[in-house]
């Protein structure tokens, strides 16, 4: 089945990171997330400053950035605010768009599952710097590999121009998927789709 993203592409494949909801791949998420927080923080090579909040962009990073502060302050004793934003204002109770921690003059990870051509990523971005927050790292589930809106550089380039070089980072690329769908010798027919939309849309 073909899928058609967000960036109008027709697709061969679709992460749902939906899937990923027992405690023990929760858990597994939490972990690599915050080892690759923890790892840009400490890595001269692309550092990321110390930041106040991790931020869920709706719907499916909010759990991600829920875990994520939750298992850096029981497993590295680091202790960071959460912060999300509803896609509805709500007109009752405390109102408005964000819920969580303010963002007015905080430094800001986000994290979310996917990005293909960056157009959730870049809203995120928007939202934060409109509520007075400065987003200084993103983390993602998985890059798709993907040129950006140009239809040349790579979209996590194009981000990394917003929040600075090396600060944009994934748990898997897109290749990775790829060797252990080759490892294992099934999905011959997928593998060749994915490929095909590769050439046609994946970094030269």
């Amino acid at each position: 089945m073909h899928r058609y993203l967000l960036v109008f592409r027709i697709s061969p494949y679709f992460f749902n990171s939906g899937l990923l909801s027992s405690g023990s791949v929760l858990a597994t998420l939490a972990d690599a997330f915050a080892s690759i927080i923890i790892a840009k923080s400490s890595s001269e090579a692309s550092p990321i400053p110390e930041f106040d909040v991790l931020f869920g962009p709706a719907y499916k990073g909010i759990p991600f950035a829920a875990i994520t502060a939750l298992h850096l302050r029981t497993r590295h004793d680091i202790t960071v605010d959460l912060s999300y934003a509803r896609k509805e204002v709500k007109d009752h109770g405390e109102g408005g768009t964000l819920v969580g921690s303010p963002l007015k003059g905080k430094k800001v990870v986000i994290l979310d599952d996917v990005m293909t051509a960056g157009t959730a990523i870049r809203e995120a971005i928007r939202v934060v710097t409109n509520e007075g927050g400065e987003v200084i790292g993103v983390v993602q589930c998985l890059d798709r590999e993907e040129v950006g809106k140009d239809g040349q550089s790579s979209t996590v380039t194009e981000v990394e121009a917003i929040v600075g070089k090396g600060r944009v980072k994934a748990i898997l690329r897109l290749r990775d998927l790829i060797s252990w769908l080759e490892r294992k010798g099934t999905m011959r027919a997928e593998l060749d789709s994915m490929r095909q939309y590769q050439t046609q849309y994946g970094l030269k």
